[in-house]
């Protein structure tokens, strides 16, 4: 067998292994257009929540909140985080050691080769929260790395 051969099998085996397992998408129970999203939310929460972003460190007020009650998505309102697992990492965004139980998703980030890092979802809408790191404090020892635009606190 020559090599194109090998090659072109091999390519061949692929595509019918994609066309078998076809990539899951997600269907969020809150969607809009892109236009929809951009008039919700304006021009910074939208390229933090829907395009990836991140804001400036220290630039957001919720790194002080020390009152008790929820952070929110600002997107959809789906409860997140309990100020109970807030904590200051000193990172310069707000920071949490956990997550209330189904409230988000994960998903591998690679857009920096060198430093992989895991993506924080909401699980509502799929809005872009921040990031997670093994770095965090007990008893989870992982920090929520969490853009303060991505959220809405709502006090107790």
């Amino acid at each position: 067998m020559r090599r194109s051969e090998f090659i072109a099998g091999g390519a061949a085996a692929v595509a019918l292994v994609a066309l078998a397992f076809p990539r899951r998408v997600l269907a969020y129970a809150v969607h809009y257009t892109n236009a929809q999203w951009k008039a919700r939310l304006g021009a910074d929460r939208y390229y933090i929540l829907r395009e990836n972003g991140t804001e400036p460190a220290f630039s957001s007020p919720l790194i002080k909140e020390n009152r008790p009650g929820l952070y929110r998505c600002y997107a959809c309102d789906q409860a997140l985080f309990s100020s109970a697992t807030k904590y200051d990492s000193g990172d310069g965004w707000p920071s949490f050691w956990n997550v209330l139980p189904k409230a988000t998703l994960t998903r591998a980030d690679y857009e920096i080769p060198m430093e992989p890092r895991t993506e924080v979802h909401c699980i509502r809408c799929g809005s872009h929260l921040g990031h997670i790191f093994d770095d965090g404090p007990p008893p989870t020892h992982k920090r929520y790395c969490i853009d303060g635009l991505a959220l809405r606190f709502v006090p107790k």
